[in-house]
């Protein structure tokens, strides 16, 4: 994930927590707030596992995020994990993701 595209501070994901449109998956639960700048959080709580486990969520969803990132509309985006993600491949975590922005209908609209 390129570093234009992160959200680092607190306020920001305080205020996709608070305004945003939230919907759960079994592994991640997915967060969006519209927004003329594109930004992304990732969100892995203790609850998941320890910090290797953690680490390798937020690796895993991060290159699952990179994958849809070109075809998604701005605004600002949190994932976070729920404690079944810790036991998830990178291929069901993928797959939760890709729903869920299709869920929230976040992909770009296709011009023929």
């Amino acid at each position: 994930m390129q570093q234009q595209f992160r959200m680092r501070r607190n306020g920001q994901f305080q205020r996709v927590y608070k305004k945003g449109k939230s919907t759960p998956a079994r592994e991640i639960t997915l967060l969006y707030l519209k927004g003329p700048k594109m930004l992304v959080g990732f969100s892995v709580s203790k609850k998941v596992g320890g910090a290797v486990t953690r680490n390798l969520l937020k690796r895993r969803l991060r290159a699952a995020f990179r994958e849809q990132l070109p075809r998604l509309k701005t605004g600002m985006y949190v994932i976070a994990a729920r404690p079944a993600a810790a036991d998830a491949t990178y291929r069901a975590l993928a797959h939760s993701l890709k729903y869920l922005l299709k869920k929230q209908q976040l992909f770009e609209e296709q011009t023929p």
